[in-house]
């Protein structure tokens, strides 16, 4: 991961256009690609951001121009959209390898919601099959990676409680297992018990289906297995 905190301007121009005039942010480029600017709130949102796949091209200042910007970062991606960044002064610009995550530790709930899920796949659909739990992936694994009745690749994030972070955390996956050709087109479940409608509205606009799951009806699913009459 770079981090960089430098005084800059940011111009996204794509679906729509956005100008983030000059102030002091930090400039995060991840090793899946990924770049974002944040400012010192908004919690964990940044301010702007371009999702991989793209490719960041950086220009530096030319020697001897006096008053010129340090360098300019030209972000695009695949759709052709650009996010441009204008660094006018930087103050810190580090690297640091931080490896491979392990992923997201669930609790007990969180784990046997995957396990039922897993074990009653068809109840994301009928003729839906399981491939395999906790999928690999460069970034961490996909809880469920399913076929439906189509044959189409399915990965499914599962949550107790659905929120923003755990859509940002599917679309990840999705960009990653899209680039395998031997699954692409790879479409995308997220589960839970409460979906907040924050997460459901970000979800349905990156086309990801919600469900949300009745945990005493999948644990009576099991019970169900293990009667006789």
């Amino acid at each position: 991961m770079r981090l960089v905190i430098a005084r800059c301007t940011v111009d996204y121009d794509g679906r729509l256009t956005a100008h983030l005039p000059s102030a002091l942010r930090l400039l995060l480029v991840k090793a899946d690609g990924s770049v974002s600017v944040h400012a010192d709130d908004r919690a964990y949102k940044p301010l702007n951001w371009m999702s991989p796949p793209c490719w960041l091209t950086e220009e530096p200042r030319a020697s001897g121009a006096a008053g010129a910007p340090e360098s300019r970062w030209t972000v695009r991606n695949k759709a052709d959209e650009t996010l441009t960044i204008t660094l006018e002064e930087i103050q810190h610009d580090s690297t640091h390898e931080l490896g491979v995550d392990p992923g997201l530790v669930k609790d007990g709930v969180e784990a046997h919601l995957q396990e039922l899920l897993a074990a009653h796949v068809t109840t994301l659909g009928e003729g839906w099959s399981l491939v395999r739990r906790e999928y690999p992936t460069a970034i961490g694994p996909v809880d469920l990676l399913c076929r439906d009745d189509s044959g189409g690749s399915v990965a499914v994030e599962i949550k107790r409680r659905g929120e923003i972070d755990g859509v940002e955390q599917l679309t990840r996956y999705l960009e990653l297992l899209n680039r395998d050709p031997l699954l692409a087109p790879v479409s995308g479940v997220f589960a839970a018990q409460q979906i907040k409608p924050q997460a459901r509205t970000l979800a349905t606009d990156r086309g990801i289906r919600c469900v949300t799951l009745d945990y005493e009806t999948l644990r009576g699913a099991e019970v169900d297995e293990f009667r006789l009459f």
